[in-house]
């Protein structure tokens, strides 16, 4: 089964992506990862990939497609595989679509994690890192046993800038604007699901693995 992940910044997707993947026992495939192995491997497209990112840039849409698509049709890929956050707009889309056409293959399900704007401001608010260790917490969901001191080092914690409320908004405007057009585009290919991201994690994989095994 191949799958795409879609959902706002914050909205888990990521964390339904790694359960899904390790309840079938596909690969769980993010572009960073990709990015990482073909520049730690030093293949050619890794290394086009690099000249970008050493200049602060972002890598072209084709390029990413490329790297992508050489991803999928590797063996370990044979049954299946999640992936997470990407594509991103709809020309990727249409790209990866092409791509995956020419391999002779084809996404069974683009997987839509609904949470509202404001769950996830509330979500990303609650969040505090130490500054000491990195461990991170969130104020309902995982606190820590002494208010804004770190249970594993002591350190004093805070809520970083990509956490504060303004900075949220932003994401999800940008987020709204790019990628939410790819529920559309999904919808029309016959493969969207939507669960809602709202409820507890556990409850959210449930739905999904309801919907892969309808």
């Amino acid at each position: 089964m191949k799958i795409i992940m879609l959902g706002a910044p914050g909205a888990g997707k990521g964390t339904q992506a790694k359960k899904i993947a390790g309840k079938y026992n596909i690969p769980h495939i993010s572009t960073g990862d990709i990015f990482r192995a073909n520049i730690k491997n030093g293949t050619e497209l890794g290394k086009k990939a690099k000249t970008y990112m050493d200049q602060g840039l972002l890598v072209p849409d084709e390029l990413v497609v490329d790297l992508v698509a050489d991803r999928v049709n590797q063996e370990d890929c044979a049954n299946g595989y999640v992936l997470d956050g990407f594509p991103r707009t709809i020309p990727q889309a249409e790209a990866l679509t092409k791509a995956l056409k020419e391999l002779g293959q084809k996404m069974d399900y683009a997987i839509d994690v609904d949470v509202p704007d404001a769950n996830i401001v509330n979500r990303m608010s609650g969040r505090r890192a130490c500054v000491g260790c990195g461990a991170t917490y969130h104020m309902v969901y995982a606190p820590t046993k002494q208010e804004g001191v770190c249970d594993s080092c002591g350190g004093e914690l805070i809520l970083r800038d990509d956490d504060k409320p303004d900075t949220v908004q932003k994401r999800l405007n940008v987020y709204h604007e790019q990628t939410q057009p790819l529920i559309e585009y999904y919808t029309r290919e016959g493969i969207l699901r939507k669960v809602d991201g709202t409820i507890d994690i556990e409850e959210v994989f449930g739905q999904i693995v309801k919907l892969l095994e309808a």
